[in-house]
């Protein structure tokens, strides 16, 4: 199989709108259902999630300027032409996973919203399925050993 006609991970829906979702299902629970609000320390809360989101915008950039940097698409169904095992890598396999997570997270403190804040888990379970195993499974496949013993050295989130 050549370079151009390889296919990456089967990854048939883009993570970042499971979040996006969950970000809008957790606004309509706060509607249809109750606000679930921070009880006190509102200033606090806002804060910390704005320091909790700007992180997770951090290890997203840093994540992105390595596949800029490399020449890869950070897109999962595209082909990875080489494993990342530098900059957040050194730290999760997950780096961009992690970083929306994180943003999702955050927001939701930020504007006093906590279904979003509760809703980010199972936004991260529903990319673990979409996402994270097709695309073990293709680097398995792809690099062997190598990623093998990467899965043994790196944590998949934290």
């Amino acid at each position: 199989m050549t370079e151009t006609s390889e296919h990456g991970a089967q990854v048939r829906f883009p993570p970042p709108l499971v979040v996006l979702l969950s970000i809008f299902l957790g606004v309509g629970l706060r509607y249809a259902i109750a606000p679930l609000a921070l009880p006190s320390h509102r200033a606090f809360g806002r804060w910390a999630g704005v320091a909790i989101l700007l992180f997770g915008l951090g290890v997203i950039l840093s994540a992105r300027t390595l596949f800029k940097r490399t020449g890869q698409d950070p897109k999962p169904w595209k082909p990875s032409p080489e494993l990342l095992l530098e900059g957040p890598y050194r730290f999760t396999r997950n780096p961009m996973y992690v970083g929306v997570t994180l943003i999702q997270f955050g927001l939701g403190l930020a504007l006093s919203n906590l279904w979003i804040s509760l809703l980010a888990p199972f936004s991260l379970l529903a990319i673990h399925f979409i996402a994270v195993v097709p695309e073990e499974r293709y680097l398995t496949e792809k690099f062997g050993d190598s990623y093998k013993a990467f899965l043994l050295r790196v944590r998949r989130y934290l």
